[in-house]
């Protein structure tokens, strides 16, 4: 299995100034999967287990509203085998403690801390990228053997871990 990801050659501009032309750069995102809705984890993960659905399905919600409980009181939660969940906020600062106030909270987040082992995981975890020229079209494709990145710098020590297969018209390198 490997992760899928999108290279889309978009128009950067980085200034508000209407003369600036901007500069076309490809732009990496991961392609967004389909959601899996709750009914369809919940019958997988009792057929793992071997556990009915009707009991999976009151596991799930009694764990789902523990997390929620202890999240919300502080407490940073144990996600089983993905790491743990906590609440966070954004906020601004300020130099004097009497102005300290709830308004300084611009938003509060969910802040979710990976295993190390998923941590792992996902850097094993093979990459396809696939890209495409700013009218849509399929210009290249990308994809590593193993979860190793390309490193040009050190291409010597490497050993040129990923593959790299061209279709269309191709990319120019740099140089050409």
């Amino acid at each position: 299995m490997a992760l899928k990801v999108k290279a889309v050659e978009r128009l950067l501009k980085f200034s508000n100034d209407p003369k600036d032309p901007g500069v076309y750069r490809y732009v990496m995102k991961p392609e967004m999967y389909s959601s899996l809705n709750q009914t369809k984890v919940i019958k997988e993960a009792a057929l793992r287990s071997g556990v009915s659905q009707g009991v999976m399905k009151a596991c799930w919600d009694a764990a789902g509203e523990v997390i929620k409980a202890w999240a919300t009181e502080g407490h940073a939660v144990a996600l089983p085998g993905l790491g743990t969940m906590r609440f966070g906020l954004r906020s601004k600062s300020v130099e004097n403690v009497n102005d300290v106030k709830t308004g300084l909270i611009k938003s509060r987040r969910i802040v979710f801390t990976p295993s190390v082992d998923l941590k792992d995981e996902l850097a094993a975890t093979a990459i396809q990228i696939t890209c495409y020229d700013r009218d849509g079209k399929e210009v290249k494709r990308v994809t590593s053997t193993s979860g190793d990145i390309e490193d040009p710098e050190n291409e010597n020590q490497n050993g040129g871990s990923g593959t790299s297969s061209q279709t269309g018209g191709g990319l120019p390198e740099e140089g050409d």
